[in-house]
C-alpha cells in the first residue's frame, strides 16, 4: 500500500480515482473482474513505477472478440494510469509488451477516458510510435477545466462578461436579503462526515431523489461514496464546500484532490431556492476559494462537455478522449474489425440515449 501512495504522489499526471482510497473503495462496489497489472524497477531500490487497471471485455460487440480495457466507472471520469513521472515512457513500453506477449490476455487494448493534451499522453503517443501499432481515438470532448494560471484574482474579470458578473452579485444580494450568505468549506474528519451527509440530504431532497438515482437511495453506494470522501479527507485530498444562507447548507460541492490537481466530484443544491441559482452561485464562490489556493493547479469538473453552468463559469478545457490500439502486429486483422465495431456500438449508443431524452422531454 505505502508503494502505491508513493506513486499516486509521483505520477506524471495525478489520478484521484487511482488513489488507493477511492480504488479499493470502488473495487467492492464496481470491481468485478478488474486486475492489476504492475510495473517494477530492475534497481535495488525496486520501486513500484506503473499501475494499470484493466479488465477484459469478450463480447463488447456482441461477437467473440476480446478487447482488454482500462477501468473506469460511472464514478470516476479518468482513466489514465498512474505511472512515474521520471520513468514514464520505459514503464509504458514494458507494460505494452507485457500485454502483446501475455497469451492469455487480448492483444486489443481500449484506453478509456485520458487526457489527450497532458503529459501522460505525449509519454504514450511517443511509445506508441516506436511500437507503430495501429491506433484510433474515439469519443472525443472537451470539459470544462479551471486552470488560472497567473490570473488567479482576477480570473472572472478575465473570463467572464462584465453583465453576467452584475447578473451574479446581483442574485447573491437578492440570497442575502434573506439572511447571512457564506461558502464553508469543511475538511476536517468531523465536520467532512457531516458535510457530506449534508451534501447526501441536498442531492436526494432534488430530481435525483425522485428519480432514485441519488447516492441515498443506494446503500452500496453511499457506502462507497462515504468511504471516499471520509478516507482521502484523512489524508488532507478531500473538502466538501457549503454555500450557507442563515447556517443553513443551501447548495454542496465535493471536491478531490491529488497533488496539485482538484475534481469537483460532486454537487447538489436545494431546489427550493432555484430562482436564486445556488448551484451557481455555490461555484463561483467556490472557484474564487480555489484561486486563492496556490497549491492547486488546476481543477476538473468531471462535467459533461455540454454542461452550460459550468462551460460558462470556467474558461478552459480538458480534451478527454478513448484510444483503440493494437499492442502486436499480429493484432492488425482484429484491430480494423475492432475499429469498425467500436464506432458502430457507439453510434448505437448514441440512437438509445437520443430516443430516451425524447421520451423523457415528453
Amino acid at each position: 500500500m505505502a508503494a502505491w501512495r508513493e506513486l499516486a504522489a509521483q505520477a506524471i499526471e495525478p489520478n484521484v480515482f487511482y488513489d488507493p482510497v477511492f480504488a479499493l473503495a470502488a473495487a467492492k462496489l464496481l470491481g468485478g473482474e478488474v486486475f492489476a497489472v504492475l510495473v517494477w524497477t530492475t534497481d535495488p531500490s525496486r520501486r513500484l513505477a506503473g499501475l494499470f487497471f484493466l479488465r477484459v471485455e469478450r463480447h463488447r460487440y456482441a461477437v467473440p472478440l476480446p478487447v482488454l480495457v482500462a477501468w473506469t466507472h460511472p464514478y470516476a471520469p479518468l482513466g489514465t494510469p498512474l505511472v512515474h513521472r521520471d520513468l514514464a515512457e520505459p514503464v509504458l513500453e514494458a507494460w505494452l509488451d507485457y500485454i502483446a506477449h501475455e497469451r492469455s490476455l487480448p492483444a486489443l487494448l481500449l484506453m478509456q477516458l485520458f487526457n489527450e493534451e497532458g503529459p501522460f499522453a505525449a509519454a504514450f503517443v511517443a511509445a506508441l510510435a516506436r511500437r507503430g501499432g495501429a491506433v484510433k481515438s474515439f469519443g472525443r470532448h472537451r470539459r470544462a477545466l479551471f486552470e488560472p494560471g497567473d490570473h488567479r484574482q482576477r480570473y472572472f474579470e478575465r473570463t467572464m462578461p462584465a453583465r453576467r458578473r452584475r447578473d451574479l452579485r446581483r442574485q447573491w444580494r437578492r440570497l442575502e436579503q434573506r439572511g447571512p450568505l457564506i461558502l464553508a468549506e469543511l475538511s476536517k474528519s468531523s465536520e467532512l462526515r457531516r458535510g457530506f451527509e449534508n451534501f447526501l440530504l441536498l442531492e436526494s431532497s432534488g430530481w435525483k431523489g425522485r428519480a432514485g438515482t441519488a447516492a441515498a437511495c443506494h446503500a452500496g453506494v453511499r457506502d462507497f461514496m462515504q468511504e471516499v470522501v471520509i478516507g482521502l479527507g484523512q489524508q488532507g485530498q478531500a473538502s466538501v464546500y457549503e454555500l450557507r444562507l442563515d447556517a443553513k447548507p443551501i447548495a454542496s460541492a465535493v471536491v478531490l484532490k491529488s497533488g496539485d490537481i482538484g475534481w469537483t466530484w460532486k454537487i447538489a443544491f436545494d431546489e427550493g431556492y432555484s430562482a436564486y441559482s445556488p448551484g451557481v452561485l455555490l461555484m463561483q464562490a467556490l472557484t474564487k476559494s480555489l484561486a486563492a489556493d496556490t497549491a492547486i493547479r488546476r481543477v476538473d469538473s468531471c462535467a459533461v462537455p455540454t454542461h452550460m453552468m459550468i462551460n460558462h463559469l470556467w474558461a478552459e478545457r480538458v480534451a478527454i478522449a478513448d484510444c483503440l490500439l493494437a499492442t502486436s502486429a499480429e493484432a492488425a486483422l482484429s484491430f480494423a474489425m475492432a475499429a469498425r465495431l467500436e464506432s458502430l456500438r457507439r453510434a448505437a449508443i448514441a440512437v438509445v440515449k437520443s430516443i430516451r431524452d425524447r421520451l423523457r422531454a415528453h
